[in-house]
């Protein structure tokens, strides 16, 4: 059988060879009626369309955008926040035909996806600008987007208004009238434990920004918050901090969790050491992810919108990657995405005195 090429398709439909390619590549250029009928003739003749390869080289653009990690792909999709953060930047893309494709920081046997696949843009989720995949993306002047990270003077970024959530869970303790208030949150730099200073920095940029709206609500109230902090937002970690904060006899009487995540494991922990929450301990996550619905009592969080920070995310690639194409320069432009807290059954007044 002879080889199927856009002409032979063109011969059969009657139209010219462009219009065969226009089909494939180009379909606003062509009405809908005319593409099917054309889809259809090479769907009988055996032809799959163009190579991608040779089409994108003759376009200049590979068709694929990349979301880089900080964890392996496999465990990006167990955290439910990720995977719906993922849907909804997939959902915003589909339309533009671009694919998606999800890079591990490292690869095996010395690739570096960051470096070596095919990809017009990407976006950061979550990891610091001077992570090594990132360089790798800078150097390759690909347009990017930073998620949940630091801010970049010369790209876009998304996050969520960690400040002003965290202020509101704050703001929620003091009104129910707690005064001993811990933080439980993360500092990937830090001995594990108990600080007696609430301020102190940490390298991670969403701990930094919530234990910021915590500690300035907390100090206008004339409260100083103690601070638990673990390295990661992970097991074991996490339990080992829960456990070691409900121990202490001079424990809060109320707590502000960096995430759901956190906010779970101190209901545990107060569980297991005796402790009714939120009689005996408030608790307040950050999140709202289906964890704190899960768990008994339901826990108070604040809510982020994991669809509205994909879309924001996809639409800020997608002008930088048009920008780009034109020759201009890149914009770096901050979306900031809304959050609410949302009132459960972790959080009570304090016990008496």
């Amino acid at each position: 059988m002879s080889r199927v090429t856009l002409q032979t398709i063109a011969d059969r439909v009657g139209v010219s060879r462009m219009t065969v390619s226009n089909a494939f590549s180009r379909p606003d250029q062509l009405s809908a009626q005319m593409r099917r009928t054309i889809l259809a003739a090479a769907a009988e003749l055996g032809y799959v369309g163009p190579d991608p390869s040779a089409r994108a080289l003759a376009r200049g653009t590979t068709g694929a955008v990349g979301v880089l990690l900080t964890e392996s792909v496999g465990t990006a999709f167990l955290d439910p926040m990720a995977a719906a953060f993922f849907g909804a930047v997939a959902e915003e893309l589909a339309p533009t035909g671009m694919a998606v494709v999800l890079l591990p920081s490292t690869g095996s046997e010395g690739t570096i996806p960051a470096r070596d696949i095919p990809m017009d843009g990407a976006l950061v989720y979550g990891c610091a600008g001077d992570y090594p995949a990132v360089d790798w993306l800078v150097k390759r002047k690909l347009p990017l987007v930073f998620i949940d990270g630091e801010p970049q003077a010369d790209a876009s970024s998304v996050h969520l208004d960690e400040r002003h959530g965290s202020r509101l869970g704050a703001q929620h303790l003091l009104d129910l009238g707690h005064r001993r208030i811990g933080i439980f949150t993360m500092n990937p730099t830090a001995t594990p434990g108990w600080a007696p200073d609430a301020g102190l920095a940490t390298s991670n940029f969403v701990a930094r920004e919530r234990q910021a709206g915590w500690v300035e609500t907390l100090a206008d109230a004339g409260v100083t918050p103690v601070v638990m902090q673990v390295r990661d937002n992970a097991e074991p970690d996490v339990s080992h901090g829960a456990r070691a904060l409900v121990a202490d006899p001079d424990r809060p009487t109320a707590v502000l969790c960096f995430s759901d995540l956190m906010a779970a494991a101190l209901v545990h922990a107060a569980e297991d050491a005796g402790l009714r929450v939120p009689e005996d301990l408030s608790v307040v996550g950050f999140d709202d992810s289906p964890l704190s619905r899960r768990l008994r009592p339901a826990l108070t969080t604040v809510h982020q919108d994991f669809d509205a920070k994909g879309k924001a995310a996809a639409r800020a690639l997608t002008s930088a990657i048009t920008r780009s194409r034109s020759g201009a320069p890149p914009v770096a432009e901050q979306h900031r995405i809304l959050v609410d807290l949302v009132v459960r059954d972790s959080t009570a007044p304090p016990p008496p005195a």
